[in-house]
């Protein structure tokens, strides 16, 4: 891809480039962020004004420095569906057990909120003693390769179910969406190779409309301007028990995010992650309060980063408020957004998903991994088959009523095997330090190089 000026998180862009900038998060983020609640019998309208005042909360614990979005977590699907009784056609088989849901996710951001105070309390250290460069570039790729099957499937089947025959016309689309978005971000120069996956976007669905892939039967009854039906939350010990737990899966998950954060934009926002996780923990909270989804940094969102280079944190402060807006009070304009066809968004996703995975091989090249150890070897390969393995084959492992994805079960293995396997050299502590170390001195060097 064509090289550009890089935007760092503190600079301040004009809103002639910020405002489109932003659309392009919001339109990344959306196709995920409308699902879970979907999946799950909420209301994706509250999910996405949650998503957005969350980012905002976020932020705001985190002193606006560290640029994430908080999208819905697919984490939670299992368990907020078991309490519901199910989930037929978007809508719960059990509707009155929906707040009680609610109450569930409250309890899992208070588990968020304790996690942030016990790393406030003994500090991060322990998180470049457990997360050497061989299992963070590992866990990084699986990050991004694990959500591969998920944009295939949007790019081929109807309603991403790989059972239904495959659709040519889904294929035409995602190819033409992906190849719209790789033409501008390689072949053209200035603001436009800034937002190609924002163009990739609007020539895919542009191309939908006259093959009839676009539906705007809820675009022409929706309202201009209306106001949230919010849903609050009730507590039951039953679903706060089977839904809060979950809660440190997706910890994992946001701690190896945070750790692309780090890779992308050559800083290092280690010494953040109690206000990170609080960020997220409060922002779960609100949404659990009035009926939105559970909430987590979105990986989407980090790809369009490292597609178009540009970190600016002012960009997540706009897109959290257009989604806050338009989820909450633009009915129209949400409908708009919800009528964009899957295989564009499986079009883009191909690669927004490829970049993160991309980031966590250039991590592990750029710390000077020494493959000639086992440990090393051991490290990364168990993760990566472990993890890619089980999300790709759609494979979780239940405890209790609840399950592990498997980026979360490659985690925990690879930090177990990291304890307990013998160190080949003195140079790997050395490693660790100098990739994590709270500086970012060795982070931003390995950028540069």
């Amino acid at each position: 891809m064509a090289q550009r000026r890089v935007i760092q998180t503190d600079e301040v862009l004009p809103l002639v480039q910020a405002i489109p900038l932003a659309l392009q998060h919001l339109m990344a983020m959306f196709g995920a962020t409308v699902l879970v609640p979907l999946l799950t019998g909420l209301d994706p309208s509250i999910g996405l004004m949650t998503s957005g005042v969350g980012t905002i909360i976020y932020l705001i614990c985190v002193r606006g420095k560290i640029p994430s979005y908080l999208g819905s977590s697919f984490a939670f699907i299992a368990p907020l569906a078991a309490v519901v009784g199910g989930v037929t056609a978007g809508t719960a088989n059990n509707p009155e057990m929906i707040p009680y849901a609610l109450g569930g996710l409250v309890a899992a951001g208070v588990v968020y909120v304790i996690v942030a105070g016990i790393v406030k309390l003994f500090g991060t250290g322990w998180l470049y003693k457990l997360l050497p460069p061989a299992l963070v570039g590992a866990v990084v790729i699986v990050i991004g390769l694990g959500l591969a099957g998920t944009a295939v499937k949007e790019s081929l089947f109807p309603f991403a179910d790989p059972t239904q025959p495959i659709n040519w016309t889904f294929l035409l689309v995602a190819a033409i969406t992906l190849g719209s978005a790789i033409a501008f971000s390689s072949y053209f120069k200035g603001f436009v190779a800034t937002v190609p996956i924002l163009l990739g976007i609007v020539v895919g669905f542009v191309v939908s409309i006259p093959l009839g892939l676009v539906d705007f039967t809820k675009v022409n009854s929706a309202a201009w301007i209306g106001l949230p039906h919010l849903t609050i939350a009730k507590f039951q010990p039953s679903a706060m028990l089977l839904i809060a737990p979950v809660a440190l899966v997706v910890i994992v998950e946001h701690i190896g995010h945070l750790l692309v954060v780090n890779e992308i934009t050559g800083k290092d926002f280690n010494s953040l992650l109690p206000q990170s996780l609080l960020g997220d923990g409060l922002a779960t909270i609100f949404s659990g309060f009035v009926g939105g989804t559970p909430s987590t940094t979105y990986a989407e969102n980090i790809g369009v980063m490292a597609v178009t280079r540009v970190y600016a944190v002012q960009l997540f402060w706009y897109a959290g408020a257009f989604a806050a807006l338009i989820g909450g009070f633009i009915p129209k304009v949400g409908a708009l957004i919800s009528s964009i066809p899957s295989p564009v968004m499986g079009g883009v996703s191909i690669l927004l998903f490829g970049l993160i995975a991309s980031s966590g091989l250039r991590m592990l090249v750029d710390s000077g991994i020494d493959y000639s150890h086992s440990r090393n070897l051991i490290l990364s390969s168990v993760v990566l088959v472990i993890g890619i393995g089980m999300e790709v084959g759609g494979i979780k492992i239940p405890i209790g009523q609840y399950t592990v994805p498997g980026m979360a079960l490659a985690t925990l293995l690879g930090v177990i095997l990291n304890l307990v396997l013998p160190a080949e050299s003195k140079s790997l502590a050395a490693e660790g330090a100098g990739e994590f170390g709270t500086d970012g001195d060795a982070v931003a060097a390995a950028s540069e190089a």
